[in-house]
């Protein structure tokens, strides 16, 4: 990992300055004992003391190598401090300070804050919200990326993100930000940036096995959940199944197989769909991930945890579900609308009012929303107040905010949760006169 580097120079500098004090200390005896005006003696202390700081040095990289190995067994321990919004609040500016291509499609952005304060801890799984004031668009540009990495401690936060093109023969624009962002955004580049959220995450301290599936970009939380567990609970047997179409898309490949290597509760297994030659030893299986091939490798008492295309997803979910696993074992992260039994319609049998006051507390405007403003989401953005959101269809969960007042309607059935006294403003339209949202 990254981020031990810091702590490893560090560690191997005191071991160097403690064995060259020792050498400087003895040379100095010898010195004392023997003619000071002879030269051999002279020699000899010099040569005693550069063997020291070489010993020093080289004791202080084995023994922090051995204590980050994670081969005994023992769990790193984090300091428990704020996280997400209790941390900080609304938007942050960030600085690019590395930018790094991992395939032909995904490219790294390491991201640390302008102002040098320090950052959260964030929960394994979760994902972070940009704003993007791009060319030609007429308002910023609002979307959210999976953090791909977990550093101990955190000293910054990665993207992983895929440049997404245009559908094929569809007269569809290629994805505004992916692209922006691959083609514009380097480093030291500034970007707004809201606290780490989501609720795909996993509990890094339970012992049941954890299977990790996905495809694509999928792989993005999934690197920051074998991280997290391999350090924080090393004991736990994790299995991370991804799959790719061949080397050239395969992200991250020998990160994850260098953790493996660490730690031997990690099990790894790549699938190929379109192998080619010089493929060939790095992949384990050729095809596509289904439930077929996670039933050869895992048993079903365990968790699993998917992300990847809709289609992926939902395959994976039934093949699982005819397997027996039960529905609270899996958990998955999905920005696409897909049916769901566990969700009970919350959509009010009336149709709402036709004209409401919205009060938005911390943006301290109050403002008269009419039927033909639209959602809630739509009527603040078209009055310059920029909440957070990414599907637009009740999915994932990102624009959701407490209301401190009044009551909404939803225009479809939500299939984020939802949290006690909070609503998501990207589908609903106020049910009262009078409706106060913390925004």
């Amino acid at each position: 990992m990254r981020t031990t580097a810091n702590n490893l120079f560090l560690k191997s500098a005191e071991c160097a300055g403690a064995g060259f004090a020792i050498a400087t200390f003895l040379s100095g005896v010898m010195i004392g004992l023997l003619s000071p005006k002879e030269r051999a003696a002279n020699h000899w202390g010099v040569s005693a003391s550069l063997l020291g700081l070489v010993g020093g040095a080289s004791i202080g990289l084995i023994q922090k190598r051995e204590s980050q190995s994670g081969v005994d067994n023992e769990p790193i321990k984090i300091d428990s401090q704020p996280t997400g919004e209790a941390y900080w609040k609304g938007w942050r500016n960030f600085t690019v300070v590395h930018k790094v291509k991992e395939s032909e499609e995904i490219t790294s952005f390491y991201l640390q804050p302008q102002d040098g304060g320090q950052l959260p801890q964030f929960e394994a799984g979760q994902f972070l919200t940009l704003k993007l004031d791009i060319p030609g668009q007429s308002k910023p540009v609002i979307r959210t990326y999976s953090l791909s990495d977990y550093p101990i401690p955190v000293a910054y936060y990665r993207l992983s993100i895929k440049r997404e093109p245009a559908p094929p023969e569809l007269n569809v624009m290629p994805g505004i930000a992916s692209n922006y962002l691959h083609a514009n955004i380097g480093e030291g580049s500034v970007i707004a940036v809201r606290p780490p959220s989501g609720k795909f995450v996993i509990d890094v301290h339970k012992s049941l096995p954890a299977v990790l599936i996905s495809n694509g970009v999928g792989i993005t939380p999934m690197i920051s959940m074998a991280i997290a567990c391999c350090y924080l609970n090393p004991n736990r047997p994790i299995w991370f199944v991804h799959g790719t179409r061949n080397g050239l898309s395969h992200a991250f490949r020998d990160d994850i197989l260098a953790l493996a290597q660490k730690h031997p509760n990690l099990h790894v297994h790549f699938t190929y769909s379109r192998p080619r030659p010089e493929d060939n030893g790095f992949y384990h299986s050729e095809g596509y991930v289904d439930s077929q091939k996670i039933k050869q490798l895992v048993g079903k008492e365990a968790e699993f945890f998917l992300c990847g295309s809709p289609s992926f997803m939902q395959s994976l979910q039934s093949g699982l579900k005819m397997w027996g696993v039960p529905d609270n074992q899996v958990f998955y992260e999905s920005f696409e609308r897909q049916a769901s039994n566990s969700i009970e319609p919350q959509i009010a049998t009336d149709k709402g009012i036709t004209e409401a006051q919205i009060v938005f507390t911390e943006s301290n405007r109050k403002l008269i929303w009419t039927m033909n403003d639209g959602t809630l989401l739509e009527f603040a953005e078209a009055n310059d107040i920029y909440p957070p959101f990414s599907c637009r269809s009740g999915i994932c969960g990102t624009c959701m905010c407490k209301i401190l007042e009044g009551e909404v309607t939803y225009q479809q059935v939500p299939t984020a949760d939802i949290e006690p006294g909070s609503v998501l403003i990207c589908i609903s339209k106020p049910r009262t006169s009078r409706v106060v949202l913390a925004l």
